[in-house]
């Protein structure tokens, strides 16, 4: 499975780069107004940081907007994916780049049956948003679960991009799902590093190592 920082930020984005572990990033309109910047050369910024995958996301909510859009973002640069949000538009625009090998992420999926429609439009990526669906009393993995088995049925190349990532144990149920990309908040891939028993193993074996060398 892959990861994906889910941020505008380039100082995060260039720290989780160096563990040599980041595969791509995602971003949207609130993450980038965030950091007040012009989105076109913070889009740039970031596809220089990271070779993988950077998904940015159309504002328009027609098709017309969404393709000019679209086509504006992807010019950017080769690794750029247009995000497009999951309505009759957005799978519309979809279908089209996909004719013309424009990658895209289909973006604020909430169903399987939506997930369907996005794979049969020529998606390059769907993504479930799984803490949202926590938030709401609904068992968020158990989405992406459905849609692994229905892209496993129908041998669709569309990849699960799991979403609304609220804690590691997300993630690790989104491998065990099968999953092809968990794109995650800064702070969550810090907190995969962490495990008490590593904190004090690691404790330990330095003052065993200073209490054996004192002296020396």
């Amino acid at each position: 499975m892959r990861l994906f920082i889910d941020t505008a930020n380039v100082n995060e984005i260039r720290e989780a780069a160096s563990w040599g572990v980041l595969d791509g990033v995602t971003t949207n309109p609130s993450l980038v107004a965030r950091e007040g910047r012009s989105y076109r050369a913070l889009i740039e910024e970031i596809c220089r940081l990271v070779p993988g995958p950077v998904s940015a996301e159309v504002l328009a909510t027609d098709a017309e907007g969404m393709e000019r859009e679209g086509r504006e973002l992807a010019a950017i640069a080769e690794n750029v994916v247009i995000k497009l949000p999951i309505t009759p538009e957005g799978v519309k625009t979809c279908a089209r780049f996909a004719d013309e090998g424009i990658a895209t992420n289909l973006t604020l999926c909430f169903s399987t049956a939506q997930a369907l429609l996005v794979a049969k439009a020529g998606a390059s990526y769907v993504s479930p948003f799984v803490g949202r669906l926590d938030d709401v009393g609904q068992d968020g993995m158990e989405l992406v679960r459905e849609i692994v088995q229905v892209y496993g049925n129908y041998e669709f190349p569309t990849q699960v991009l799991v979403a609304s990532v609220r804690h590691p144990q997300h993630v690790v149920q989104a491998a065990l799902a099968g999953a092809d990309v968990a794109t995650v908040p800064f702070k969550i891939l810090q907190q995969l590093f962490h495990h008490p028993l590593t904190d004090i193993g690691l404790e330990r074996f330095l003052a065993d190592y200073r209490a054996a060398t004192a002296g020396h």
